[in-house]
């Protein structure tokens, strides 16, 4: 990474010397750059970094409405993805919703300081489900996201975001810097695909 990059975040000088075998990070997916961040890999998070830092202005600019603040939550936001990503599992979700939660709890951290006031979501009830149901939902959540790797990459990233991301159509477009049409076409062809794929098995 950038010296610019990495002072601005505050990176510890340590993480530099972390080796990992080299690969192309242009080409990684995002859970693999957040798995080689998680063990320090500067190079793999300026990847993550130029991937992303514009989508996550956009989405702190909509939701701080003051460009200056917009800035500084990006940087906390991408600081915290430096220091969280060694708890990243891929197991339990894509790279990209983990990286937008993270980035919108900053954001939300960062709009909390305002002095405007900021309404509180009520607590709700935790139902939780009975052992065999918890094992057929793993199951089914196993095999959804076996199905997902098989999407290509544009599709998959649309589908991520809306459905572990809990992203409406509107904000994927603007976390991804496309049109709404896009985000719209990829999601109605990856989710026919996973249908086709998925068909009779979760019945």
């Amino acid at each position: 990474m950038t010296a610019t990059l990495a002072l601005s975040l505050g990176l510890p000088a340590a993480a530099a010397t972390a080796t990992i075998p080299a690969v192309d990070l242009r080409a990684a997916t995002d859970g693999d750059l957040l798995q080689r961040v998680g063990t320090g890999d500067r190079d793999a998070f300026e990847v993550l970094y130029r991937r992303y830092a514009r989508s996550v202005f956009g989405l702190a600019l909509r939701r701080l409405g003051d460009r200056g603040i917009a800035e500084d939550a990006v940087q906390e936001a991408f600081a915290s993805v430096w220091r969280s990503a060694g708890t990243y599992r891929r197991d339990r979700g894509p790279g990209a919703p983990w990286l937008y939660t993270v980035a919108r709890n900053a954001i939300a951290d960062r709009g909390r300081r305002r002095p405007e006031p900021v309404s509180e979501v009520p607590d709700t009830p935790d139902h939780e489900p009975l052992p065999g149901e918890r094992a057929e939902a793993e199951w089914v959540s196993w095999r959804v996201h076996s199905a997902l790797e098989e999407l290509p990459f544009s599709e998959r990233q649309v589908i991520e975001l809306a459905y572990w991301g809990g992203l409406s159509q509107t904000e994927v477009a603007d976390f991804l810097g496309i049109p709404l049409g896009t985000v719209k076409t990829r999601t109605r062809s990856g989710l026919g695909r996973l249908a086709a794929a998925l068909e009779g098995e979760l019945e």
